[in-house]
């Protein structure tokens, strides 16, 4: 998403990831996912962190990537404001016909791919979905 917005005339939008656990929190990137990023020319930087009760003023979307983070981040929401940027990310799929994003950790590589072409998707839509909105 940080890359499309880069390259678009929207590149002032803010984008950030935060999960909803914090077993990974501090982690770089998994190994897997950086390599088939990269082979798409996507930089995979950053660490993990949790998401903060100060994400639900600072964004305007909140995206889950499954229905049991949806929920978990429903709970989370300090308000029904709150509440209502929260959406499932696959919402924003245009090509992919799916409503979760799997979690490729103990599958094989070709997960790491199917993750990537599900983001490229959705990212794709969001960035039309703002233009849309800003126009």
């Amino acid at each position: 998403m940080r890359k499309l917005l880069e390259n678009s005339e929207l590149s002032d939008i803010r984008c950030d990831s935060a999960g909803t656990i914090s077993a990974h929190q501090g982690n770089v990137p998994d190994p897997r996912m950086a390599a088939a990023g990269r082979r798409r020319g996507l930089p995979m930087t950053g660490r993990a962190r949790g998401i903060t009760q100060a994400d639900f003023y600072r964004f305007d979307l909140i995206l889950a990537m499954d229905h049991s983070n949806l929920e978990d981040l429903k709970h989370m929401a300090p308000d029904k404001v709150a509440q209502a940027k929260v959406r499932l990310f696959c919402d924003f799929c245009r090509t992919h016909e799916t409503n979760e994003v799997p979690d490729p950790y103990y599958g094989g590589a070709q997960g790491f791919e199917r993750v990537l072409d599900l983001l490229e998707d959705g990212c794709g839509g969001i960035l039309e979905q703002l233009r849309t909105n800003l126009a």
